[in-house]
This record gives C-alpha cells, sequence and structure tokens, in this order.
C-alpha cells in the first residue's frame, strides 16, 4: 500500500509548484500505517534503497514518477520496526552510498552513518538521553599491567552515589567504549540507576586491539577478564564476590566472548547480557558459510551443543528480528533453559546495530541487576 501523499502527487498535477510543495508538506520517509514511502529528488539514471533487513532484497529500486525529478519506493514494513538504510545514487553508470538527505534521523557506529526509517509505533527511548534529575556517574580511564596481554586500559564507572563503605556488583562490557558512542550507555547508568531500577553497579568497559580473534573463544581472553581484570579491579573498589554479583555483557562477537568466558570459568559470572550473539554452529561437519573468522567460534557453539550446562544463574539474550543471526540466537535460548538457568529473551523488529542494542538495555540490565524500583514490563 502506497502512502496516500505520494498517491496524490502521482494523480496531479506534477508541476515544479505542485512537486515543491509536496517536499514541503511532508516529513521522509513518509510513513503511513504499515508501510514506509522512501523519496528521492534528483537527477539521477537509477536510485536504490540498500537496507540492512535479512529475508528482504538487499538492493530495490526506485522508480521515477514521470514527468518529474522525484523517485519513490513503499515498502510494507511491521509495526515498531526500526531500518537503517542508505540510497545508491546512480549516475553515469557509477553508484554513490549517501545518506538521505530528506531524512535528519542517523545512526551512528564505527563505520560512518546510516539513515534511520521508524515504522508506526516506534518511539525513541526517552530514557536514552540525558537527565538532568540524574546525577552522573564519575568516568575515568584505567590502565593497568596484566598477566596475560601485558599493558591494557579500560573505562571504569563509579556510579554517583559510591561510597566505600558499601560493595557494589561489577558489570563488564565488551566493546564498552563503542557502547558509549553508539548505545548511549552513559546516559543509559545514569539514568537507570539514578531512578533506581538498575542497582548501584561499578561498570567496566573494555575494547580489544584484536576483537574477532580475541573475542572468538580465546582461551587468554577469558583468562584475561577472570585472572587479571576482575581481581585488580576488586582490589582496588569494594566489589559483591559473589557470582550474582559479576555480569558480563556484549553484542555481537563481544556476546560470543562474555558467553566463552562464562564456559570457560563455569559459577564464576552468575548473570549475562548477550545482544545479537555471533553463535555461529554447524549442525553437520564443521564448515561454515559465514567465513575463516568464525571457525573458533562455530567450534566452540558444536561443543557447547553438543554438551550444554549451567554454566551461570541469569541469562538475558536478544536479538533483532531483522537479522541473519535471528536463527542462531533462537536455537540457542531453549539449550540454555533446558540446563536449568533462568533465562529471558527479547526479540525486537529491528536489525545488527548499536541502537538495537541500546534499545534493550533497559529491560536487561534491571532484569539481571535489579534496583530497589522494579520496572514491569509488557
Amino acid at each position: 500500500m502506497t502512502a496516500p501523499a505520494i498517491l496524490e502527487l502521482e494523480r496531479g498535477p506534477r508541476t515544479p509548484e505542485e512537486v515543491d510543495a509536496f517536499f514541503a508538506a511532508n516529513s521522509f520517509p513518509i510513513v503511513s500505517g504499515s508501510s514506509i514511502t522512501f523519496v528521492w529528488r534528483g537527477a539521477a539514471d537509477a536510485v536504490h534503497l540498500k537496507h540492512w533487513v535479512f529475508g528482504l532484497q538487499s538492493s530495490q529500486q526506485l522508480a521515477r514518477m514521470e514527468g518529474t525529478d522525484v523517485w519513490h519506493l513503499t515498502l510494507q514494513i511491521p509495526p515498531a520496526s526500526r531500518v537503517e538504510y542508505k540510497l545508491e545514487v546512480v549516475r553515469d553508470g557509477r553508484g554513490e552510498w549517501i545518506q538521505d538527505p530528506l531524512n535528519g534521523n542517523l545512526a551512528r557506529d564505527p563505520f560512518g552513518a546510516n539513515s534511520v526509517a521508524h515504522g508506526t509505533g516506534y518511539d525513541i527511548p526517552s530514557w536514552i538521553h540525558h537527565d538532568p534529575s540524574s546525577a552522573p556517574g564519575r568516568y575515568d580511564e584505567v590502565h593497568f599491567d596484566s598477566k596475560t596481554y601485558g599493558r591494557r586500559s579500560f573505562g571504569l564507572y563509579l556510579p554517583a552515589r559510591f561510597q566505600r563503605a558499601r560493595r557494589y556488583p561489577l558489570l563488564v562490557v565488551h566493546d564498552g567504549h563503542d557502547y558509549l558512542r553508539y548505545a548511549s550507555l552513559r546516559s543509559v547508568l545514569d539514568n537507570l540507576m539514578g531512578r533506581l531500577e538498575v542497582a548501584d553497579t561499578i561498570v567496566v568497559l573494555t575494547s580489544s586491539p584484536n576483537r574477532l580473534g580475541e573475542y572468538a573463544d580465546d582461551e587468554r581472553h577469558a583468562r584475561f577478564l577472570t585472572e587479571d581484570l576482575i581481581p585488580f579491579v576488586e582490589r582496588v573498589f569494594p566489589l559483591d564476590s559473589q557470582p550474582q554479583g559479576r555480569c558480563l555483557m556484549g553484542a555481537s562477537f563481544g556476546a560470543v566472548a562474555a558467553l566463552s568466558a562464562a564456559c570457560r570459568y563455569p559459577g564464576f559470572y552468575g548473570r549475562l547480557l548477550l545482544q545479537s550473539g555471533s553463535f555461529a554452529f554447524t549442525d553437520i561437519g564443521s564448515r561454515n558459510h559465514r567465513g575463516p573468522l568464525f571457525d573458533p567460534v562455530v567450534a566452540f557453539m558444536n561443543r557447547f551443543r553438543d554438551d550444554p550446562s549451567a554454566i551461570s544463574e541469569r541469562i538475558f539474550v536478544s536479538c533483532g528480528m531483522y537479522e541473519s543471526l535471528i536463527y542462531e540466537n533462537r536455537s540457542l535460548v531453549p539449550m540454555l533453559l533446558a540446563t536449568g538457568m533462568d533465562v529471558r529473551y527479547v526479540e525486537a523488529r529491528d536489525g545488527h546495530n548499536w541502537e538495537n542494542w541500546r534499545d534493550r538495555l533497559r529491560e536487561g540490565l534491571s532484569w539481571l541487576m535489579p534496583g530497589p524500583i522494579l520496572h514491569v514490563y509488557d
């Protein structure tokens, strides 16, 4: 179903004045019910929508409205969807990928920024923004010498109400600096702890110079976390030494690293937050279609699937329905549940991106590390 606004323009008249009026009267892309209409204006040989919704053709051509320089494409998108995209404008046989110039809503990641379309019913969470009523936590960068990797650094977040006389749970975030940059993590922590939805928590934010190697079930990474990093933080700050006071968190390969470390040190980490985990496995043989970088992950997941065990107490798993990894994440959940661990699984109409992971933080953190005020979710 095409948006009424674009249909009205198609019926005419399509004079330059009417086209100008159409663009002045609408915001883009045009969302109408379950349809989203992408629009571009300009001279081109062709215009394509490039998106990351797994299961749909990833490149779809916009149609030019006869007698105008207006190009448009309407897709049916389920309610509450969030879609990142770019436009490819083809001129003289050469295509250029650009952000949608009509849409100021951008999502940033380590590779740049994508335009974002919000379907009917999707709302940007209010708790991701700075709230003046929430006292800010303290943030520092810390350097230390580890036995495993030598000199390393990590980000350290202390809650606003931090007191030396108390003991605190510990949250270790893989790719933590990217969570800060692209998932509003600092504001999220300030707000959720300030509103008492999440327990006051000491947060360690790690980053790896070789994340695809270290995060892919590397024994050294698990040892670094468990025998170097956490003991160092325990010597400096008052931490809860119980397993339920330790949470590992990560997205994509970072989720693999968290699950792998928990498997190598069963019972040490009482909480896991796994987002869009790259949990590649094979049912037959050891070859996988994702390439050699995934070979160690496949070997790890095949072993775990052969003999799943209770490695933690409580695990929160989330994934986007529009990700190619949705099958792997869905497959993991019943296996985890069968071990007797407490598992919560959440899907969103979104893709493999930082804002998807951002939007799940409130539910995940408040369930794993609840504060005095519990939030009830629909």
